[in-house]
Parts: C-alpha cells; structure tokens; sequence
C-alpha cells in the first residue's frame, strides 16, 4: 500500500505535497479481502440488450437521443431474478459482483432522483434492479461493487463533447460542472441507499482525458460515505491519488496487448485484469465466439499469478436471465476451483515471475506451480530457498524433486499430468 512508503520518503526529504489520501483502517482491510477474493463476475446490463448488438450500440448505429429513447418501453426483464444471479456467481467460485449502474448511454439500472431516464421511470417494468440485487447480494455473502461511467451521451450538460457520443443529437451548450454535479448525486444515491457497496468501478474518463472531471472531489465524496469503498478507474494510465485498487481492461497486469494502455507501468495496489466470455461485453445475439472452460480456468490462474484478480463478465439477455452459454462455463469453472481453489484463493504471486509454461503462486508456506503448457516430464525452475517436499496438488502424490545448480528439477509424469493445470504444491 502506498502508506507504507511514506516513512522512507520522508527519511529522503521528498515532498510529499499533494499526496493527501490516506485510507481509513477499513479501506486497507477491505483491499485486503479483494485481493484473496480473486474471482468476480462482471455484469453488463441495460436498456442497450433490447437490440443485442452490445453496449456500445447507441454510438455504433449513430443513434440520436430520441431514436434510443424508444428502446426503453421494449425493456421488460420479467424473468430477472437476483436470487438466481448471485447463486451462479457462488457456484462459479467468485466472491463479489460488479454490476453496471450506469453505462456510457446514461440509462440508471436504479431509481435515481436525479432524471427520469432509469429502470423504474422509463420502463415498464418498473422495478429497482440495483436494490434488488444489492439485497441478494447481502442476503448470500457476496459483495457488490458498481461500475459507473464518467462518461454519458444522453446528459445535456456533458459537454464540451469527448470523442464519443456525437450523434446524440444533443445541442452545442451545456454546463460541465452541472454535469459532475449530476454524477456525485446519482453517486451519493449509490453509497447511501444500497447497504454496504464493495467499491465503485469506474469508466469513461478516456472520453475527455484533458478535462477537470473533479477527481478529488468525487473520491472524497465516496471514502466519506463509505470508507471501505474501492475506488477503481479504468482510464488505463497509472492510478490516480486517491484510487485503491488498478485494473487492467482485457490484459494482463504489465501487458498492453490491446493498445488501450499508454504505458505498462504496475503500482503496488490490488490488481484486477477483467474479460469476457464471448467477444462482447453487452448482449451480443450474434456474437457465438465462446472461450472453452479450460481457456477461462487458465486465464484465471494466469491472473493469480500475476497477482491480480479476474472479473469476468456476463451480458444477460432482456428478458433478464442469463444465456445458457456463459451458464455452462461458469458451472465448469465453480467445479475446477472447489476441487483446486486452495491454489487461488487467498494467495499471492509467486516467487517465479510468470513463464509461457506457467505461473506460481503462494500461500504461507506454500508454493503452487501451476504449469499450464509444457509438453515435457521434466520442469526447470528457478530455485526457491528451504523447498523440503513437493506433491500433486490435490491429492498429494510426492513428485520427484531435484536440485540442480541454480533452480529445482520436478519430473511429472504423464499419469499426473492435467490437460488444464497440472499443479504442484510445494513445501
């Protein structure tokens, strides 16, 4: 944490001006929590799934305001069911949820005071869907945390325009700072009327990353409210003062393999890396591009050592359930992690930086070598101190170890050798 850099610093004589954020005792325990979690389900949802072409379908069709507008009466989840959502994230193995308050097209999945374009105003369902899943989440143990966009094509007063968002048909004027107004209120509605939030996990700065989007201000605002919020910001840069945790969209920490970060720099806060299951983050009818159940249980143990946890995310169907697809696999990875989650959860990195056969990560006095793509019974590694025994993980069948001049010699044999990850745990 970067607290416990600040007796160094000013053993140094360095400045510690305008590094003001402190976390409160609740914030670093609950930052914590996020890091043994490891595993969390991302939910894209809202009034965008009525045409199942994603979430960025209002900007990719060019569609004004009033033509998006009319999506709103289409929206009637009548099969959503919060019960039935945050029971698959516990059979999947994960441990807190991030839901989409609101996305870029500006529509709340909350009664919010602050316009009438949201869930319980413009549709007919008329139904408060955070409230309804916050409560679940509550009732079964899994937090909740609430991705929320900076950036909004519908607000009148989002204006100077970003690089997105330009055919909303919305008038050449409006007050930006009306408009971060708009956004702390719908935020305060968020931290003060849904019982303990996990954090808030927010987007859409890249829109306008010149601009004053009153950063301080909004972070102040939400660690007054609840201090052991997470502040994370997917404006792929370093993090700003006073977020808690970094994310990196579709890569893993260090890695730009997307083109979204400007640079690869890694911080000393938790990390999360979050993907998705198709292509698509939103509802995508067309979109049959499925990741296998292995492909996922790798990238989930990959992340783990990276030391960095794994958000993935579901985009549920208008009629509120969950497409049978993104069902199977999150049923098959739940029952990969019940039989190897001791490897996962509640660990660090490892000791050996990630390899292209493989990652490790650790736990007390534990060791997990995770290798995921070597083809040959001998494994190389570095050396790792006092190392007294390694076995099968689970199951327990001593491997054959041996030291050789700089590292550790483990031979695995083709009867214990695991098509997903064959795991060694060691001692």
């Amino acid at each position: 944490m970067r607290t416990k850099c600040v007796p160094v610093l000013a053993l140094l004589g360095v400045s510690l001006a305008g590094q003001t954020y402190r976390p409160a005792p609740e914030n670093l325990e609950a930052r914590q929590w996020f890091q043994d979690a490891k595993f969390g389900m991302f939910i894209h949802w809202g009034v965008y799934s009525v045409l199942g072409d994603g979430e960025w379908v209002m900007h990719n069709r060019k569609m004004t305001i009033a033509e998006y507008e009319k999506l709103a009466p289409s929206f009637h989840p009548t099969e959503f069911n919060a019960a039935e959502w945050v029971a698959l994230a516990r059979e999947a193995g994960m441990r807190y949820i991030t839901f989409t308050s609101k996305h870029h097209d500006g529509f709340a999945m909350w009664r919010t005071k602050q316009s009438r374009w949201n869930i319980v105003d413009a549709t007919p369902y008329g139904k408060d869907v955070v409230k309804m899943l916050a409560d679940e989440c509550h009732k079964q143990g899994i937090k909740l945390f609430l991705y929320h966009s900076h950036l909004d094509w519908h607000h009148p007063d989002y204006y100077p325009r970003g690089r997105t968002g330009q055919y909303s048909g919305r008038p050449e004027s409006g007050n930006w700072s009306r408009y971060l107004d708009y956004l702390d209120a719908q935020l305060e509605e968020l931290l003060t009327n849904y019982g303990p939030i996990g954090g808030i996990w927010f987007d859409g700065w890249w829109d306008r990353p010149d601009a004053d989007w009153r950063l301080p201000k909004t972070y102040s605002l939400i660690h007054r409210l609840q201090p052991a919020a997470l502040i994370g910001n997917n404006h792929h840069r370093r993090p700003f003062e006073g977020e808690d945790f970094q994310m990196f969209e579709k890569d893993l920490p260090g890695r730009n393999t997307t083109g979204f970060r400007t640079e690869t720099w890694i911080g000393d806060l938790p990390l999360e890396t979050c993907d998705t299951i198709n292509r698509s983050w939103g509802y995508n009818a067309k979109d049959d591009r499925y990741k296998s159940v292995p492909e996922l249980i790798q990238y989930l143990v990959r992340a783990a050592g990276y030391n960095a946890n794994f958000l993935l995310n579901v985009g549920p169907m208008p009629n509120g359930k969950i497409q049978p697809e993104f069902v199977e696999r999150l049923r098959g990875m739940g029952q990969w992690l019940r039989e190897n989650g001791e490897s996962i959860y509640g660990t660090r990195g490892g000791p050996i930086p990630p390899r292209p056969w493989g990652v490790t990560t650790r736990k007390g006095n534990k060791v997990f070598v995770h290798v995921l793509d070597w083809p040959d019974e001998l494994l190389a590694i570095p050396d790792i101190p006092n190392v007294k025994t390694a076995k099968a993980f689970p199951g327990g069948t001593p491997i054959t170890m041996r030291r050789t001049e700089g590292g550790l010699l483990l031979r695995l044999p083709a009867s214990l050798r695991n098509p997903v990850d064959t795991i060694v745990v060691l001692e």
